[in-house]
């Protein structure tokens, strides 16, 4: 009989390899489950579902994955899946930059549908085209669109579009939030809730130009929240949370100053119910963020973000995937989802 620790050990191994497996069914190739495990090899590896099949196209890049080691068990978050959060993140990364208008972006909006397909969501997409210091670019706002059995709408939100800098990836600024909300939508799709949910991944939230400054920024979620306002949707909704760089390894999740205070007091009070009080803090910081563009048309809203401990490597190409915890996706989308069931009851 195994000891303890070899138990542990065995089931640890066993839950990477399971985890690799999941990798590699969403096209992420050279996933190993631990550097010293040969039985889980590259070479095997299923191909990407969005390589070219052209005779002649580039084959896939192959990307040696190291499984996170630091992630949560499911069943301590809820369900809640941070490693699968992490994979999509890693996907995402392996398109390369992807801010608007860009190949990048294209083959991030093809994935973020496809996800969202395959997890039994109804997903509207709405193209439109922005004037930008660049000239006029053509964006996507994507919607999974979860029914419920009273009118009303909790809208979960993130921005999957990258700033317009040299080998920058944005694997938490953009790719993290990205990541943990194609999780949200694999684990609500399914529900069918009192209000219905709709998941939002904003194309153009970043600035074209360096500095950030008004109307250059946040082109999708100010298509979204105009549109809503005149089809009518906007004032159904009850609540907006918008997630924004929240997949670092020092967490540290400070209130945002233009939030709502209800809404904002009621996700930091799940957090804290949830034993995550050391994460999410009781200092503010202002920011400007895509909450905004509904603050404005008097919807409740908040912003989940860290640009406290994020500061390093935020708008720069250290912003890769080794700054990115599964263990603070895990967190974060724990706190995010016990929220809308809280909300749920109101």
């Amino acid at each position: 009989m195994l000891s303890n620790k070899s138990t542990e050990r065995t089931t640890a191994r066993q839950l990477r390899c399971v985890s690799c497996a999941i990798f590699l069914s969403m096209g992420i190739v050279g996933c190993k489950a631990n550097s010293s495990d040969d039985h889980v090899a590259a070479a095997g590896s299923r191909p990407s579902a969005n390589k070219p099949s052209e005779k002649n196209a580039a084959p896939a890049k192959r990307v040696a994955l190291q499984v996170p080691e630091d992630a949560l068990p499911a069943e301590q978050t809820g369900g809640f899946d941070g490693t699968l959060a992490y994979a999509h993140v890693a996907k995402l990364v392996g398109f390369g930059p992807r801010p608007s208008g860009s190949q990048g972006i294209a083959q991030t909006q093809d994935y973020i549908t496809s996800q969202l397909s395959s997890s039994g969501c109804t997903v509207d997409t709405d193209a439109f085209s922005s004037d930008t210091p660049a000239g006029r670019l053509p964006m996507k706002n994507i919607i999974a669109k979860i029914p419920g059995e009273r009118q009303g709408i909790i809208l979960l939100t993130t921005h999957y579009d990258t700033k317009r800098l040299d080998n920058f990836v944005g694997a938490d600024d953009g790719g993290s939030s990205t990541g943990l909300m194609l999780e949200m939508a694999r684990r609500m799709c399914q529900q069918r809730p009192r209000y219905s949910i709709w998941i939002a991944f904003f194309d153009g939230e970043e600035a074209v130009r360096l500095e950030w400054h008004d109307p250059d920024n946040r082109y999708g979620s100010r298509q979204m929240a105009a549109k809503m306002a005149a089809s009518g949707d906007l004032k159904k909704v009850r609540a907006m949370i918008l997630a924004d760089i929240i997949g670092g390894k020092a967490l540290g999740i400070h209130k945002e100053e233009n939030s709502t205070k209800e809404l904002e007091d009621l996700i930091w009070t799940t957090a804290k119910r949830l034993g995550y009080g050391q994460i999410f803090l009781d200092q503010t910081t202002p920011v400007d963020d895509d909450h905004l563009s509904f603050l404005q048309r008097g919807v409740p809203s908040a912003d989940v973000i860290d640009l406290v401990n994020s500061a390093g490597y935020w708008h720069t190409p250290q912003d890769t995937l080794e700054k990115i915890s599964a263990k603070s996706l895990g967190i974060v989308g724990h706190v995010i989802q016990e929220s809308v069931k809280e909300l749920q009851t109101r």
